[in-house]
């Protein structure tokens, strides 16, 4: 096999550093893919990014949550003192504890957050994992169908099942492998034009089912998503319409109103590609908000202060 592409370059100091390969797919919204690069067809671990397709599934099934709580059932949270309080609300609304969490012991993601955290006397715990959210939600919904508790994570309980038949329905797609996520639920392999597929079905989604619903809170909700100092946060903010949700090992899904969507991965994994080859994507799409822009620009620094950046290279 030929190797990705270059999609982005490391600058300093007007000096090429080092380079990030990986590929990408962007859908028309009938479907047919506007441009690409690299490899999109063989399977991934989307990550993180197939949370929303996994929430979907959920309230398939009976999952209750609506707004933010349902947002936050998408999200690697960043452990802010506001998306703990809400993973709490959706545990305790089904009366399920805290030690329900199989997440593994963690801290909070976010920087700020973190050293927050530590200075109120904060231990790494399950539920500042930034996947509590979605345990949570797995929980209730098992609750709600009279499904075991404490074997939810395992790949054959009848959760597992229905979100693995629900992920694959909306990338229109078989899952190509299971996996065990970094926070121990299953994991499902799809290709990048599968996950674009699948987040184009949800931006899509008729008013009344579950991907509508999902879909409409993440808008609705983006601190809740991602977190007040991300920039899957800020780019929902900025595009009306938009959904998105990044994924671990440089991971990203997207999609606009209109079924307009876009995957991507990093091959190396370092999130630092992702978001200056997200926004050359968006730019050739024709959504480029200036403040975006600003925002998800990755700076290289020298003594402290920006002497370079991660740039895209053009693709596709």
């Amino acid at each position: 096999m030929s190797p990705n592409p270059v999609l982005a370059e490391v600058v300093r100091n007007g000096f090429v550093e080092g380079v990030h390969r990986g590929a990408l797919v962007a859908l028309n919204p009938d479907g047919s893919v506007a441009f690409a690069a690299g490899d999109v067809r063989s399977p991934i671990f989307p990550r993180s990014a197939n949370k929303p397709l996994q929430a979907a599934g959920m309230v398939r099934v009976g999952l209750p949550l609506t707004g933010e709580l349902l947002a936050i059932a998408t999200a690697s949270h960043s452990g802010e003192p506001f998306q703990l309080d809400a993973v709490r609300k959706i545990l305790a609304g089904a009366g399920l504890p805290e030690s329900a969490l199989q997440t593994p012991p963690d801290l909070p993601i976010d920087p700020v957050a973190r050293a927050d955290y530590l200075r109120a006397g904060g231990q790494p715990a399950p539920l500042a994992m930034n996947c509590s959210a979605k345990h949570a939600a797995m929980l209730v919904t098992a609750a709600v169908n009279n499904w075991p508790l404490d074997s939810y994570r395992d790949p054959d309980h009848p959760l597992q099942l229905v979100l693995r038949d629900t992920v694959a329905e909306l990338a229109g797609e078989p899952v190509a492998a299971t996996g065990v996520d970094g926070c121990g639920a299953p994991l499902f392999a799809l290709s990048l034009t599968g996950l674009a597929r699948a987040f184009a079905v949800l931006g899509t989604a008729d008013p009344g089912s579950a991907e509508h619903r999902v879909a409409g809170a993440m808008r609705a909700h983006p601190e809740f998503v991602a977190g007040t100092r991300r920039d899957v946060t800020k780019l929902i903010r900025a595009v009306d319409g938009l959904i998105a949700k990044e994924g671990a090992e440089g991971v990203l899904g997207l999609a606009l109103a209109d079924g307009t969507a876009l995957a991507l991965k990093i091959d190396d994994g370092a999130d630092r590609a992702r978001p200056p080859v997200a926004w050359a994507a968006l730019r050739r799409l024709g959504v480029a908000p200036p403040e975006l822009g600003e925002f998800l620009v990755s700076r290289v620094l020298g003594g402290g202060q920006p002497v370079g950046e991660i740039r895209a290279v053009a693709f596709g």
